[in-house]
């Protein structure tokens, strides 16, 4: 194979897995791990791929988020696995914060059930999720309501935050990238994630495959803020196995 037919290749293979190691490329095109470098690097200079610590991403940009309809089907049984195993994180005696969103949201439908468990929440929907749960304290942040998405946020909703202290919090995102974190494209949800942050021992990250490696204006928090990362089985074991190296515990269902 021609040198100019193997980077076309390479920048192919890694745009479909949107991440690749060294390794693995040398070992796909049957080449040393010195001639796949010399060919990231000149990939690089032409602006089609990124190297990384080992590898090499393609750099996908999220600028805004789509709207709530949209979003609520988009990967639809993938958020509910993930939801499912989400709460099975669960114990019972636990306080929580959960995040608002279309993932989240599962989270609490598997909660109904049980007992002895406290929900802190920005979102509606979570509370009306947990609205007949005999077992489930839910307490809702306050804030300025957002329509479209029946989520609070605003100045009561960080002064709430800063006041509470819970065991876990469940934090969804539109981006989470590899190398620079939990990221988000909108400046004015950035800090209720904060003090959700903040206020937990344990931050569990719960985002589908879609948002796995994308980058966004705004950093919410490092890989270093986040102990679990819950996603779903289609998203790239490569991309995961770097959260892995961040010290980041990946289940992907």
């Amino acid at each position: 194979m021609l040198p100019v037919e193997r980077k076309m290749k390479i920048v192919e293979y890694v745009r479909k897995h949107r991440t690749a190691t060294i390794v693995t490329l040398a070992r796909e095109f049957g080449v040393h791990e010195a001639t796949i470098r010399r060919d990231l690097m000149e990939i690089e200079q032409d602006g089609l791929l990124k190297r990384t610590h080992g590898g090499v991403i393609v750099e996908q940009w999220t600028h805004d988020e789509p709207s709530f309809s949209e979003r609520s089907t988009h990967k639809l049984d993938q958020k509910e696995r993930i939801g499912r195993q989400a709460a099975s994180l669960v114990e019972d005696g636990d306080h929580i914060i959960i995040d608002s969103g279309t993932t989240t949201v599962h989270i609490a439908r598997n909660l109904v059930y049980r007992s002895n468990i406290t929900v802190v929440t920005n979102d509606i929907n979570v509370a009306a999720e947990l609205r007949d749960a005999a077992g489930v304290k839910v307490i809702l942040t306050g804030g300025e309501l957002y329509p479209s998405s029946y989520m609070l946020n605003g100045m009561f909703t960080d002064y709430v935050l800063q006041s509470l202290h819970a065991s876990k919090a469940f934090i969804g995102t539109p981006a989470l990238h590899p190398q620079h974190g939990l990221m988000h494209p909108e400046a004015a949800l950035v800090p209720a994630k904060q003090g959700m942050i903040r206020a937990a021992s344990e931050i569990i990250v719960v985002t589908d495959d879609s948002k796995i490696g994308k980058l966004s204006l705004h950093t919410v928090a490092p890989n270093s803020a986040i102990h679990m990362l819950i996603t779903g089985k289609e998203a790239s074991e490569e991309t995961l196995q770097q959260f892995r190296e961040s010290g980041i515990t990946v289940h992907a269902v």
